[in-house]
């Protein structure tokens, strides 16, 4: 017991530390060429084609994980007290899908609102989710919903300040990378009530591959000729969110 007293006190110092740097740095505005994507193609009369179909993935994910919680006998690869947390995650996988898709058909600080706020839904119900199975099922669900206001919190005060003329990514960024951060950690120290590990794993790894093919836009472009590194990670992302789906259906509670 003093051992996840120890284990506990580090995430929270590793949070305290993280807040405390983000919060020290200058307020960050939103880049204006974060929206000059490599891939501007207009193909069959739609803009920025691949940037706006390549989302589909994200909408067939979001189904398939709706349609799944919605199966009778329930799943049994989750814990019942997280189901609230299993439904937000896959109804905010489902949103980025149209979201980011509108995004991409006039990238604009104002669209991008739409894009963001889905996603962020996405990654603090997946978050609440990791605390659920390996720290407390019961602080998991009690936790969702203040991760979720907290979410979108963070991205109206951006849009509010973006408008205002002095914009601040710097909640965003807290709600968005303080928790990819604590995942891998959560994972390591402390045990989960399922089998299957490897799941969440598969998540968290895709979440970084996406992120890498989203720096390297441009590179990624040059070398296919095809698709460009953003639309890549809408692929990879989306079927990020398909480790959750099979999670759901093929873990097993453990002793």
């Amino acid at each position: 017991m003093q051992t996840q007293h120890y284990k506990l006190a580090g995430l929270i110092v590793i949070s305290i530390v993280a807040i405390t740097v983000v919060l020290l740095l200058p307020p960050i505005p939103q880049d204006p060429a974060y929206h000059e994507f490599v891939d501007q193609r207009t193909l069959y009369g739609l803009p920025n084609f691949w940037n706006v179909v390549s989302n589909l993935p994200f909408v067939i994910a979001g189904l398939l994980g709706l349609l799944l919680l919605n199966r009778q006998p329930p799943v049994e690869g989750g814990l019942p007290v997280l189901y609230p947390a299993y439904r937000v995650f896959f109804i905010g996988v489902l949103l980025t899908g149209f979201g980011s898709a509108w995004y991409h058909l006039a990238p604009t600080n104002e669209s991008l609102v739409w894009d963001r706020l889905p996603m962020t839904l996405a990654f603090m119900a997946f978050f609440s989710m990791v605390i659920g199975e390996h720290l407390s099922p019961g602080l998991g669900r009690r936790l969702l919903w203040a991760l979720l206001f907290a979410g979108v919190l963070s991205i109206v005060y951006w849009h509010i300040t973006e408008s205002a003329g002095h914009g601040d990514l710097r909640p965003y960024g807290l709600v968005q990378f303080l928790p990819m951060l604590l995942v891998p950690v959560i994972l390591l120290m402390f045990r989960s009530r399922l089998d299957g590990a490897v799941y969440l794993w598969g998540m968290a790894a895709a979440y970084v591959v996406s992120k890498l093919a989203e720096y390297y836009d441009a590179e990624i472009y040059a070398v296919t000729g095809f698709l460009s590194g953003h639309s890549i990670k809408h692929i990879i992302a989306a079927g990020g969110t398909l480790f959750i789906y099979l999670a759901l259906r093929n873990r097993q509670a453990l002793d």
